[in-house]
């Protein structure tokens, strides 16, 4: 089967620095990839670059066929691709409703409605009138995870998933990463807790400056002691 997302030697940079150098992956339809690797080794433009939100300074990302790496962001979306940014960056004036309904487009067949994004987060469902500057950090997070899916994406791109939330909420976002799988949407997610994503993630991506160390399953990488304390830290 061929891949929904492939990069082939794909390269990003701010300005004349690059930041992102000859990243190839490929992500099937409904599998999750995790993307690890220290603070600042390029995750965050690598996830970027694919939306079209850093300059790409070589290489190509076919998705679904077509190479996107020159298209605008606002194609790149259209097209399928979701961006849910480590700030979330939800609107603050305006409502639970409102954020999500802003972003519906409609999808094939069972797609992702109003109904079934509150399903999938019921604390959002509770909490539907409140601005988006009363919610707690996760209900924010559980919001842009929502309103990404509000656009019927093919590839969730999500930058670190669960940084800075309380464990207890941090739970109820890996609960819903298996439940979107497996409504067939990909997925690749950025966080630092290398043993939620092992079991969620058919393949692991390992960055250090700029370029991918470590692509393979996520027993091969926790077999590897010192790949994890030399790449990631934990």
């Amino acid at each position: 089967m061929s891949a929904l997302l492939e990069t082939d030697s794909f390269s990003a940079a701010y300005g004349q620095a690059p930041v992102v150098r000859g990243v190839s992956f490929a992500l099937g339809a409904g599998d999750v990839i995790a993307l690890l690797g220290r603070n600042g080794m390029g995750k965050t433009t690598l996830l970027r670059g694919l939306m079209g939100l850093t300059p790409v300074r070589g290489g190509k990302v076919n998705f679904s066929g077509e190479d996107i790496a020159t298209r605008p962001t606002e194609r790149i979306a259209r097209a399928g691709l979701a961006y849910v940014p480590a700030g979330r960056e939800i609107f603050g004036t305006l409502s639970v409703r409102e954020n999500l309904v802003m972003c519906v487009r409609g999808g094939e067949g069972d797609g992702w409605s109003l109904e079934r994004v509150l399903a999938l987060f019921p604390r959002l469902a509770e909490r539907i009138n409140h601005g988006g500057r009363q919610l707690s950090g996760g209900e924010q997070q559980m919001l842009a995870i929502g309103r990404a899916l509000m656009t019927n994406p093919r590839v969730l791109l999500i930058d670190e998933a669960t940084e800075g939330l309380a464990p207890l909420v941090a739970r109820d976002i890996w609960r819903t990463i298996p439940q979107i799988g497996a409504s067939g949407v990909s997925a690749i997610i950025v966080d630092r807790d290398l043993k939620r994503l092992a079991r969620i993630a058919a393949r692991v991506l390992v960055m250090f400056r700029g370029e991918i160390v470590f692509g393979g399953t996520p027993g091969g990488l926790l077999a590897d002691d010192e790949l994890v304390r030399r790449y990631i830290g934990l």
